[in-house]
């Protein structure tokens, strides 16, 4: 083998290796451009799922407070029924002392009144003119306003 043909085979190896350098580093630079694009892919695949994530926690936070909101409106309205149970239960106290009260009033006038004389509170006279006009004013819806001699 002559020395050109040793050159011939060392330039064509030297010339095959620079080839398949280039070669390496080309398919490497289509590699990483690939790799690139798959990161911007994922990148703005995450800036998307942020905006959706961002929406989705403030619908949640929006549903929280109308939770919050709802549950406070249901103790006021729980807090006002309370009221209205205790005053309801106030007035009807009063109302029983009331009725207590017109009961007594009813039996110191029969006690007052010379007209009566059983326990009962009849009067032994039932065509008294007292008890007559009572009777009247009692039908006609004017016996409170207009109260019988002494009594009411």
């Amino acid at each position: 083998m002559s020395a050109g043909a040793i050159i011939a085979i060392v330039v064509g190896v030297v010339v095959v290796i620079v080839l398949l350098a280039l070669l390496s580093r080309a398919a490497r630079g289509r590699r990483l451009e690939g790799r690139r694009e798959q990161a911007a892919e994922l990148r703005s695949d995450a800036a998307d799922r942020g905006v959706i994530a961002k929406r989705e926690r403030a619908l949640a936070d929006e549903q929280a407070a109308l939770g919050s909101q709802a549950e406070a409106e249901a103790e006021q309205k729980a807090a006002v029924a309370r009221r209205h149970a205790a005053d309801a239960q106030q007035q009807a106290q009063v109302a029983e002392h009331e009725e207590r009260s017109v009961q007594e009033k009813h039996a110191e006038a029969r006690e007052v009144d010379p007209d009566v004389t059983d326990d009962a509170g009849e009067e032994t006279d039932a065509k008294s003119p007292r008890l007559v006009e009572h009777r009247q004013r009692a039908l006609s819806g004017t016996a409170r306003r207009a109260p019988l001699h002494g009594l009411g």
